[in-house]
């Protein structure tokens, strides 16, 4: 069976004047665990840099194949975005990974960078938006209260 990796916690690193960062000591164990690249985006939907594994994205592709019309409008926007966008951003030998113009301006990262992982994938955020960011979740997860069901639990 094949172990499953999870992008943890909420860690924070300086940016230099380069674009280089630090990828989170857990985050480097991941990719050297798995033989994989961090490969990087700009969100689709919020103001910061979507990070994952490529076997994610080779799993989106597939699922993307198998639930749009291979020539749908819908297929080809999604597929520009996410692909025609993502980079492969190995990690040098300090740890450090070089995020691109273009993702950080996406993003408002300067000086610094918030790391938020999202179990099979992660998030890069300018600190500020980051803050607001979490503090409009916080308030709607507490008005909403969800609740998640485990697998094997009655529906």
């Amino acid at each position: 069976m094949r172990k499953t990796f999870l992008f943890m916690d909420t860690i924070i690193n300086k940016v230099d004047a380069k674009g280089r960062v630090s990828l989170p000591s857990d985050y480097r164990a991941i990719v050297k665990e798995t033989s994989s690249e961090i490969v990087c985006y700009r969100s689709l939907t919020s103001p910061c840099i979507e990070g994952c594994l490529e076997d994610l994205l080779d799993k989106l592709a597939a699922d993307m194949e198998n639930s749009l019309d291979f020539f749908s409008q819908e297929q080809d926007d999604l597929t520009n975005l996410i692909f025609g966008d993502a980079k492969r951003l190995p990690f040098d030998s300090t740890g450090r990974i070089m995020l691109s113009d273009k993702l950080l301006q996406h993003a408002g990262i300067t000086d610094s960078a918030v790391f938020v992982g999202k179990g099979r994938k992660f998030q890069i955020w300018n600190p500020e938006n980051w803050q607001a960011e979490e503090k409009r979740i916080r308030a709607e997860v507490l008005k909403k209260r969800p609740s998640l069901k485990t697998a094997g639990e009655d529906k």
